[in-house]
């Protein structure tokens, strides 16, 4: 019998096309529906593999709801709505992705936003599908300079570094913080300076957060810290949500304690706070740090690759809980 495999949205076609060659396939077709619990536990009863994306939440009960589920293939980076306690002592492998694959397009999407904020490029569109041409050189919808402006970085991970690198391209001051400091080599490579937290917020035009989500850097931005920033500098947000304490952001830009904001992710996704929602100051797009095309097809490839490793009995290249294959030595 073949295997059965079930996708919670819809995917590249050609990593699609490569599991259908070996299994029989359901797929979610609807793009903007994230599975309910219910429908999870359907699922999951009826199929050998779960293919799951960023906002499913695989709770116990759902991986419990199948004796004989073989993986849990998450396309991401950190299994972080995956119960992988429970997967781990029923030793079913769950599965992510590599960090590195999205590093290039996630600093696109943050030059994206830290533009469209400065330029009040999403304001503009507003204005003229409203039917409004202002005056191009009146003062309607002046923003901020980017080039030759102070950009800092926290969290010089794989995509801190690409932020760091196109902003050599805007002739930018690039200032850094990260509890691990880079080598001189690499500081000087792309151009960067390491300075404490406090100073890079006080110091610069445009923040970045690009750190990785851990009880340290829950909040790590938060009313003093905005408060640190100058009232013209902008906060951009591509790592994970809860790493900006959202109302103490709301309240900074309601205040005008800063310029604006470009948001990609949010602390309590999938519902971003109306009231923040609301703010003309912010540029949002919801969580596409991934979305290109090259780059989505090569993450469901990924996961394809872990999940015919699975099919086939062989530890897959993306296990998140690599001690489920440890081998138990008789007494």
């Amino acid at each position: 019998m073949r295997p059965r495999i079930f996708i919670t949205q819809p995917v590249a076609g050609r990593p699609l096309a490569r599991l259908r060659d070996l299994a029989d396939v359901d797929v979610n077709p609807d793009p903007l529906h994230i599975a309910t619990k219910d429908e999870l536990i359907a699922a999951v009863r009826g199929s050998d593999v779960l293919f799951c994306l960023l906002h499913d939440h695989v709770d116990r009960d759902v991986i419990a709801a199948n004796p004989r589920l073989k993986a849990v293939a998450s396309m991401t980076i950190t299994p972080a709505n995956i119960d992988v306690a429970e997967a781990t002592a029923r030793r079913i492998p769950v599965t992510v992705i590599p960090a590195q694959l999205l590093n290039d397009a996630t600093a696109d999407l943050a030059w994206a936003l830290l533009l469209a904020a400065a330029r009040r490029v999403a304001e503009g569109d507003r204005v003229m599908r409203g039917g409004t041409f202002p005056g191009s050189q009146s003062c309607y919808l002046e923003g901020g300079d980017v080039s030759g402006k102070i950009l800092g970085i926290i969290g010089m991970g794989g995509v801190g570094r690409a932020v760091a690198r196109r902003a050599q391209g805007f002739s930018m001051r690039a200032l850094y913080y990260d509890p691990q400091r880079l080598s001189t080599k690499d500081e000087r490579g792309l151009g960067l300076t390491w300075v404490p937290f406090d100073q890079l917020l006080a110091q610069s035009d445009f923040v970045s957060i690009n750190a990785r989500l851990t009880p340290a850097t829950r909040h790590l931005i938060s009313k003093r810290e905005l408060e640190l920033m100058k009232p013209t500098a902008y906060l951009v947000n591509t790592a994970r949500g809860s790493i900006v304490d959202e109302q103490a952001l709301f309240r900074a830009l309601a205040d005008r304690r800063i310029a604006g904001a470009g948001l990609d992710v949010y602390e309590h996704e999938p519902r971003p706070d109306p009231a923040l929602l609301a703010m003309p100051s912010v540029v949002f797009t919801p969580h596409t740090g991934s979305a290109t095309r090259e780059l989505r097809e090569a993450m469901a490839n990924t996961v394809v690759d872990n999940i015919l490793a699975v099919l086939e009995d062989r530890r897959p290249p993306n296990c998140y809980n690599p001690e489920i294959y440890a081998v138990t030595k008789s007494p």
